[in-house]
């Protein structure tokens, strides 16, 4: 795990504690609070944040670039649970042990926060631990949304990420992809050409454009809601 070891050393640190008291709590919100507590570490593509089964000491928050979360499993597949982009907060458990890595994908900068000091201000402010409370509800929706994805056929699967990551990172009709197709595999249940395939089957009906490896063109949305079952 980096996180230990870049913490002390490698990182800018925003420490609320320089604050005084009155300005601390001026603006008391979950996001704000990890802006001024948090440490950023800078992570090169495909390091790892932390590993599954390690201590949970840590809550994160993506400030550029993105994280893939997955589990290794028992005959060598990769299952990718989820996807953290910019703003996205992460590495929240439930337990003291993370049951999930994570990894940068690309180039990533991460606010990291003791877990322990967020914990202690929800205790003192209401509105932190609400939306603690709220963000740990939205993660459990995402993992009910994944396995319902895991049930559709691979076509419904591949629109269903498409316009997810439409909707998450809104830039008009195209879509700048940061994960591989093989990421995207991993984490719809599908092999890299299954997707490569339903990708060009989608863009052969007109609904998208393959404008580069990572840049999809999204040229009829109404088809591929109709699509995604």
């Amino acid at each position: 795990m980096l996180t230990q070891n870049a913490i002390p050393t490698g990182f800018t640190r925003r420490a609320a504690n320089n604050l005084p008291a009155r300005e601390q709590i001026s603006d008391c919100s979950l996001t704000n609070s990890i802006n001024l507590m948090g440490a950023t570490v800078p992570y090169s593509r495909n390091a790892e944040i932390f590993g599954e089964n390690e201590p949970a000491d840590y809550v994160y928050k993506v400030v550029a670039g993105a994280v893939r979360t997955y589990k290794v499993l028992a005959d060598g597949r990769r299952q990718i649970r989820a996807f953290y982009l910019p703003g996205d907060v992460f590495g929240l458990e439930a337990n003291d042990t993370h049951t999930f890595s994570a990894e940068a994908i690309g180039d990533a900068k991460i606010l990291v926060v003791k877990r322990s000091a967020l914990m202690a201000l929800a205790t003192r402010e209401n509105q932190v631990a609400c939306e603690l409370w709220s963000m740990t509800g939205q993660e459990l929706r995402r993992v009910q949304d994944h396995i319902l994805v895991l049930i559709k056929n691979a076509k419904e699967r591949v629109v269903g990420f498409l316009l997810e990551m439409a909707e998450r990172v809104p830039s008009g009709n195209h879509i700048d992809l940061p994960m591989s197709r093989q990421d995207i595999g991993d984490y719809l249940g599908l092999t890299m050409e299954t997707v490569s395939r339903t990708l060009a089957d989608l863009e052969s009906g007109a609904s998208i454009e393959l404008a580069s490896a990572r840049r999809i063109v999204l040229h009829d949305r109404g088809a591929l809601g109709r699509l995604n079952g």
